[in-house]
């Protein structure tokens, strides 16, 4: 789950990090551990700086200041498996062929093949764990079989065509060749998303971006055109400024993942024609019917047994809201959020999700006391966070404390990118719901259904693609014929096959998983362990020195003083 940018901007004069900055503030949310950018000057010089951190603290006025060139990519990281080391900062550069960086967003399952394949075929050095790094060698390796002195669009498809056939799992990919152009691709399941978008200037030339959400390009003037297809790849030269789409690999499902719409992306974004914000609305209404049909069955009133609808804050605001109004009853802010504490579910060891937790939320006793109050929220995961919250809400005075949540019970561990935990770690897994509300503290818990789930992160049937498009296409002007002749001579956008919903049915889109699961459990497990012996020198017995992590990248130059 971790965010990334392209662009490319057409005056050669312009320095695009600072534009590349304010997306990664747009992008905070989607990685929280790491940040780069790496710029392209004159001459295909290479310019980057990264570091573990929020953006704002990686990218210093001094080191923004280092990073030149009129095109770049960033990267926001979200570790999985337990990894965060600073050198695994993306993105990732190999000097050899043609100097090549990229920003990756996913995960890949095969990574241990290719590893194998790293090292006995094409004899490439892999320096970290991170599966960016194999899937940008994997690259390199691809077109380095050309043998030539310069590379041209049909050339980098090619070779991303062979790294469609070697890869698997998910990944949604942006990449710069120094001195040549920016490339965009996505999975052939299109599980993580990918937007372009074109910004028309005052002198007729445009400017193009590559990002995670939509919301990014409509920030900085960008028209959403379009989502990058599942297997699709778009290259833009920076010599022509003219994009080139090409179906590298046949689509093999428009599959998306269903917790990109439930908790990950901003409700200001559009991912694949689907509003996140009116998804997360009709999860509301969802809920709320279930809520009462399940409160019927037992011959109960839910007016009778709920005074009040809280959310948990920020994601499932919108959904209480809803929820709340479909219901009837009245809707309180219970919660105050501190802002500067990031996602404890990120957090690395239970210990810290817990204290952060308290540290995170605040309640306030007026919205508890003496009320039977209904908490929503966006998903359940350990259980950590909403144990916590709901003996928050009893020591605040509430009569009876009911937890809703808009995602279904997430049983099985999330492979695309979306590091939650060890299936045995999942308060859901092996548990009937009623068993969670005991684990939970609460007096019931409701889960969404997934049938429900999926229904609301469909189209809206009634609009045509066309018209969605242009209706999300920011600031067209009435004289604006062409822009709007364009979209309407677009292809419709395909129908989706479904979604990636693994995390609650234990079904991949990829397939049978189960070693890449089981490579994973031993890699938290050892990740884990070579952080206590970085912490504790006195450990260095249990592991050779040989396998801890390299402090920071062996790469170009990093901006700043670090």
């Amino acid at each position: 789950m971790c965010g990334i940018i392209a662009l490319v901007c057409s005056d050669p004069e312009v320095n695009c990090a600072s534009e590349l900055y304010d997306g990664c503030l747009y992008l905070q949310h989607r990685g929280q551990d790491a940040a780069g950018i790496v710029t392209c000057g004159d001459g295909g010089r290479l310019y980057q700086c990264k570091g573990n951190g929020m953006a704002r603290d990686v990218f210093t006025k001094s080191r923004m200041m280092k990073l030149v060139g009129n095109m770049g990519i960033a990267h926001l990281r979200y570790p999985t498996a337990g990894s965060s080391s600073n050198s695994e900062a993306q993105p990732f550069y190999v000097n050899a062929p043609y100097g090549i960086s990229l920003g990756h967003n996913g995960n890949l399952t095969n990574g241990e093949e290719l590893k194998k394949y790293m090292d006995e075929v094409v004899h490439r050095h892999i320096n970290t764990d991170s599966d960016s790094e194999l899937l940008l060698n994997l690259f390199a390796a691809e077109l380095a079989t050309y043998d030539k002195s310069r590379v041209n669009n049909n050339d980098i498809f090619k070779a991303l065509s062979g790294v469609y056939q070697k890869v698997r799992g998910a990944y949604a990919c942006v990449a710069m060749l120094a001195g040549y152009g920016v490339i965009g691709f996505r999975d052939p399941h299109g599980i993580r998303p990918l937007v372009i978008g074109e910004r028309l200037k005052s002198d007729g030339t445009r400017d193009y971006m590559i990002a995670s959400e939509s919301v990014v390009l409509k920030a900085h003037d960008f028209r959403v055109y379009r989502d990058i297809m599942p297997g699709e790849a778009v290259v833009i030269p920076k010599q022509t400024m003219i994009p080139e789409f090409r179906q590298v690999t046949p689509m093999q499902s428009y599959t998306p993942d269903i917790f990109e719409y439930v908790y990950f992306a901003r409700p200001d974004s559009v991912l694949d024609g689907v509003s996140v914000y009116r998804a997360r609305l009709e999860m509301g209404t969802k809920l709320a019917q279930h809520i009462e049909a399940s409160f019927r069955k037992q011959n109960m009133d839910v007016h009778k047994e709920v005074d009040v609808v809280i959310p948990v804050p920020d994601t499932s605001r919108h959904a209480a809201l809803q929820c709340a109004v479909t219901l009837g009853l009245p809707y309180r802010e219970g919660f105050v959020k501190n802002r500067y504490v990031g996602r404890t579910f990120i957090m690395p060891d239970q210990k810290q999700r817990q204290s952060s937790v308290r540290r995170k939320l605040n309640a306030m006793p007026s919205e508890f006391y003496g009320k039977s109050v209904l908490l929503v929220d966006d998903s359940i995961v350990r259980g950590t966070t909403s144990k916590e919250i709901v003996s928050m809400a009893r020591e605040s005075g509430a009569k009876k404390v009911y937890f809703a949540s808009c995602a279904p019970v997430i049983r099985y561990n999330h492979i695309y990118g979306i590091d939650l935990a060890d299936n045995k770690q999942l308060v859901g897994f092996g548990k009937t719901e009623e068993q969670i509300s005991q684990v939970l503290g609460a007096d019931k818990v409701f889960y969404q259904k997934l049938e429900d789930l999926e229904e609301c992160c469909k189209r809206d049937n009634e609009i045509k693609d066309q018209e969605m498009r242009l209706a999300l296409t920011p600031v067209i002007s009435d004289n604006d014929e062409n822009m709007k002749s364009y979209i309407k001579s677009l292809d419709p956008m395909p129908e989706f096959d479904g979604f990636e919903a693994g995390v609650f049915t234990g079904k991949y889109v990829t397939g049978d998983e189960t070693a890449y699961l089981n490579y994973a459990e031993k890699s938290r497990a050892r990740n884990e362990q070579l952080k206590q012996v970085q912490a504790k020198l006195s450990n260095l017995k249990m592991l050779d020195l040989a396998e801890l992590k390299a402090p920071s990248e062996i790469n170009i130059y990093n901006s700043g003083d670090y």
